[in-house]
């Protein structure tokens, strides 16, 4: 699979699929963007803008970009469709691919959480469709700066199911480094843990680096992360090591004194001032988030082997709260999510 000569569908043009798109067509790759709504006429009036926390800043203007809201046209010539919707679209996305994609397209999930591989599977029935998970965070600009621009806020890679060849030379690319893994259920899991955040970050409003540095809420993530892995042990799920620490150590790390904790986990601090996580973005915007797909999916598996979860439930109830009175990021405190009095 020779990367120059393929054309490569986003099919989702948000913050990660924009950052992965923009990687990719600045590497010279054949993009289209499918996508809606502002970013879509955002990008066909001012270009893209792409930058990551190592210092690179690049642009590409309009009339380099191909970008459609039809899916007949985004899908139709596609050799590789990377999927970045929102978990909530993923049936949609797949109906689309399925009624416009070309049949020997390779499919990739660039998505959160642990099912929506096996969802464009099953609408997609004899299609090659492989999981992914991105591991690092992507901001973008505030409404009306022009070019649009989606800013890579942390380190990481991207990792994909292995299985086609040539897949990785075609996408990994300056400023999107891509590897193939054998173990993607146990990579996904593994994600799942450290997106668990993405609630405390949506529930507080507060940045990301911000709130990781307060030892408050990084004993709420570790009692979140506790109960997840025990979930996970009872269903005989051994998640992958895809940071520096092994995923069971994760808690202790998370528990130690904000002094030693931003001496040891300088790495996992490594991150833009401004970054949040995607729920909170979901939330600022008044969209459905993806909890079902992140503390749900801890829920189901507590459901199904019998492991008390009550944080993972409370943080599940909130964010539901949340989403319901359409204000956004309620601004809670440590002591509100975990069930005490409000702070002064």
């Amino acid at each position: 699979m020779a990367g120059q000569e393929k054309t490569i569908a986003i099919a989702g043009a948000g913050s990660i699929g924009c950052y992965a798109g923009g990687c990719l067509a600045l590497a010279g790759r054949k993009v289209v963007f499918l996508g809606r709504g502002r970013i879509v006429e955002a990008m066909r009036k001012g270009g893209l803008r792409v930058s990551d926390l190592d210092g690179r800043d690049r642009r590409i203007a309009a009339d380099a970009l191909v970008v459609t809201d039809d899916p007949a046209t985004a899908l139709r010539d596609a050799d590789i469709v990377l999927v970045a919707v929102k978990s909530g679209a993923t049936q949609e996305i797949a109906t689309e691919i399925a009624a416009h994609g070309r049949p020997d397209a390779v499919v990739i999930s660039l998505q959160n959480g642990v099912d929506n591989a096996d969802r464009l599977r099953a609408g997609l029935p004899g299609r090659r469709v492989l999981a992914g998970m991105v591991l690092f965070n992507v901001v973008q600009s505030p409404d009306g700066e022009t070019p649009f621009r989606v800013h890579r806020a942390s380190e990481g890679e991207v990792m994909i199911e292995e299985g086609v060849d040539g897949l990785i030379d075609a996408l990994d690319v300056e400023g999107l480094a891509v590897e193939a893994r054998a173990d993607m259920k146990a990579v996904q899991w593994s994600k799942l843990l450290f997106n668990l955040n993405n609630a405390l970050v949506a529930l507080c409003g507060l940045p990301l680096a911000t709130q990781l540095a307060d030892r408050r809420w990084r004993l709420i993530l570790a009692g979140q992360i506790d109960e997840a892995l025990a979930a996970m042990k009872a269903a005989g799920i051994k998640p992958a090591r895809i940071a520096a620490l092994p995923p069971a150590l994760l808690p202790l790390v998370l528990r130690l004194p904000d002094w030693l904790f931003k001496l040891l986990a300088r790495r996992m601090l490594a991150i833009d001032p401004n970054a949040r996580s995607s729920m909170w973005d979901d939330l600022q915007r008044g969209r459905p988030t993806e909890i079902g797909e992140l503390q749900g999916a801890i829920l189901r598996l507590a459901e199904k082997t019998g492991a008390p979860v009550p944080l993972t439930k409370r943080v599940i109830a909130l964010v539901r709260q949340a989403e319901a009175a359409g204000r956004g990021p309620p601004g809670l405190t440590p002591d509100e999510v975990t069930g005490g009095p409000r702070s002064a």
